[in-house]
């Protein structure tokens, strides 16, 4: 995987690169947003033996862009508090069907993961959240769910606890992408998934990944009725039981949604109502008959398209293949119609 040019820092991967639009404080501030954890330690290693140290120091500027010109590699402590930005998935082996597989899935999820090349002969895959953080406990029970699904649930997982606490004073760096004596050899760098090759440019593609909110993992977990660990006192899990989910018919923000129609996320929407058919029991040529007509009054505010009749049966399909159970009361997507008078939210 070899590629010409030059440092990371210049923007560039090929001589035939995107021109950039990023000077260096910018790709450090954009790198350090993606890429930042605890914020006063950080790990390294030597490039020529391996070995891997922690450094407890504060992870300034001149750390970053010291990586991204390859004098010294960083390494995230990913874990702060009970709360992330980001969460990686190490996959050891040269094989690229298992994180190939992974992003698939997680692109079922409506879960954007990316695919890095790490420093040896494996793969990095990232899901990146917004700046505030999400609880690091409702990521990684998302991530060990797909892990399960694609049958590889031995996978490392970054960061490996749910919480900083007396037990666990910083948990685990992972080494970060972009460092720059590796890049030019297409190491620890973005790779497109569909071709395995790095993106000419890293920082546009950095520019163009999507951040997710934590009612995205929310979605996840209700739909796939996943148990959250607690975290300290606390647990996380509100999600209603399934032996509650006979109780009620066709909940009135279903109701709604099949009489009005949506003006954001049809997809999600689509496969929610087809959850709730495939648990009142209607055949799934019944539920597709009955999801044509609703999308038929979709009215998409956003300047896209009224989802089609193949993105129909492929949410459909999803719902009817799976177990899924959950109403989505956290759900975006439901949020706009939920009513009062729901027996759920009383």
């Amino acid at each position: 995987m070899q590629v010409q040019g030059q440092s990371v820092v210049d923007g560039k991967m090929s001589h035939t690169s995107i021109k950039k639009t990023i000077g260096t404080p910018g790709k450090v501030s954009l790198f350090k947003s993606f890429f930042s954890g605890l914020a006063d330690v950080y790990g390294t290693y030597d490039p020529l033996n391996g070995r891997s140290w922690q450094v407890k120091a504060p992870v300034t500027d001149e750390v970053i862009l010291s990586h991204l010109k390859g004098v010294q590699p960083y390494g995230v402590y990913l874990l702060d508090g009970s709360l992330i930005k980001a969460i990686a998935v190490d996959f050891d082996h040269a094989d690229p069907f298992p994180p190939s597989e992974f992003i698939n899935s997680s692109q079922h999820y409506l879960l954007p993961a990316y695919l890095e090349a790490s420093k040896s002969k494996g793969f990095h895959v990232w899901i990146f959240f917004n700046e505030k953080g999400v609880t690091a406990a409702k990521a990684r029970t998302v991530v060990k769910h797909i892990l399960s699904e694609i049958e590889h649930p031995d996978v490392e997982i970054f960061p490996k606890q749910d919480i900083l606490d007396q037990n666990v004073s910083f948990g685990n760096f992972i080494n970060a992408p972009l460092f720059g004596s590796l890049v030019p050899h297409g190491k620890t760098v973005f790779l497109d998934p569909a071709t395995m090759k790095p993106y000419p440019d890293q920082w546009e593609f950095l520019n163009s990944v999507e951040r997710l909110d934590e009612s995205r993992l929310d979605d996840i977990i209700e739909l796939n009725n996943l148990t959250i660990p607690p975290v300290g006192n606390k647990t996380l899990n509100d999600v209603p039981k399934s032996e509650n989910f006979s109780r009620f018919g066709l909940p009135p923000c279903a109701q709604k949604m099949l009489q009005e129609g949506v003006t954001h996320y049809q997809r999600v929407s689509c496969f929610r109502l087809a959850v709730h058919f495939k648990r009142l029991g209607l055949p799934y040529d019944v539920a597709v008959a009955a999801l044509r007509t609703w999308a038929t009054k979709n009215r998409p505010d956003d300047g896209k398209r009224v989802i089609t009749e193949r993105e129909i049966m492929n949410q459909a399909s999803y719902a009817y293949h799976k177990s899924y159970q959950g109403y989505g009361c956290h759900s975006a997507a439901i949020r706009p119609f939920c009513q009062p008078e729901c027996p759920l939210k009383r």
